[in-house]
């Protein structure tokens, strides 16, 4: 078996899952609530190489060599995004910045205990309900009504209130009526009357949510994880606004060169394999 030739097929692997997630958050760029994901790889086990002899005493240890990568998985980086106003009453975005105590997040949302526990800053989110009406979480505040009053995301989710209960507006009410308070209320700007409240739900490890497309997360693990926001959580949400996506858009143009310069220098090796097999299939031809 060509060791070499596999492990440098395994790099080509690794290193194109990792080109196609830095070029599908560059394409998400201005996708309102998107959240960055950073593609994660982890070696194959690694192997224990033995000097072994017939005669006794020829055996021993060698050492240890790394028998190539795979691509694991790719995780999102759920970490607030800047918001950028839009004046439209349809728009809704979420500011949050839980706090747990006894604990201070870095810039990267987590925190690393001395005896090296990892605790992960919580984030909060609008609770939707899909068309399957399985219970999903999203940043993207870009909502409308449908034909029923039904307050919906782009991808026809309903949005959902306390209780789990879809939000019907009145016949009567728009959204450019509607007005939202501290508590994540909507009412009905002309009266003052109340028409409907986001739910919230704050996700105290963000790093449980599994990405399904449309800006829509489920939660994977303990339900419990999962509850509406208290009132000492600081979490806000600002109508007229839509939270733009987290991709770091320069680190993202340096990771892209990366993955391509590690792709083709494995791509060399493969090659040089395949140029050594096929003189050595044209020596033994001429035998």
């Amino acid at each position: 078996m060509l060791r070499g030739l596999y492990m440098a097929a395994a790099g080509m692997i690794a290193q194109q899952h990792r080109h196609d997630t830095v070029t599908n958050n560059i394409a998400n760029i201005n996708t309102p609530g998107y959240k960055q994901a950073n593609a994660v790889t982890r070696s194959f086990p690694e192997m224990l190489l033995s000097l072994t002899g017939v005669e006794e005493g020829q055996g021993g240890t060698i050492g240890r060599v790394n028998t190539g990568v795979f691509a694991e998985e790719s995780l999102s980086i759920q970490l607030q995004g800047d918001l950028t106003q839009t004046n439209r009453s349809s728009d809704f975005a979420i500011m949050s910045d839980i706090e747990v105590p006894g604990i201070a997040f870095d810039a990267s949302g987590k925190y690393v205990s001395p005896d090296g526990q990892v605790t992960f800053q919580p984030q909060a989110f609008f609770t939707v309900q899909d068309a399957a009406g399985e219970t999903r979480y999203t940043r993207g505040g870009k909502f409308s009504l449908d034909t029923q009053g039904y307050l919906i995301t782009g991808d026809g989710s309903q949005v959902l209130g306390p209780g789990g209960t879809p939000i019907q507006l009145p016949a009567n009410v728009s959204l450019d009526q509607v007005t939202i308070t501290g508590n994540h209320q909507l009412v009905d700007s002309r009266t003052g009357t109340p028409v409907g409240q986001l739910l919230i739900t704050r996700v105290d490890n963000p790093n449980n949510l599994v990405r399904e497309g449309d800006g829509k997360f489920r939660l994977m693990g303990d339900p419990n994880m999962a509850r509406a926001t208290a009132a000492g959580d600081r979490v806000e949400v600002r109508q007229g606004y839509i939270e733009r996506s987290n991709v770091d858009s320069a680190q993202s143009m340096i990771d892209l060169m990366s993955a391509l310069r590690a792709y083709e220098a494995n791509q060399k090796v493969v090659q040089f394999y395949d140029r050594s097999l096929d003189k050595a299939v044209n020596e033994i031809g001429r035998v």
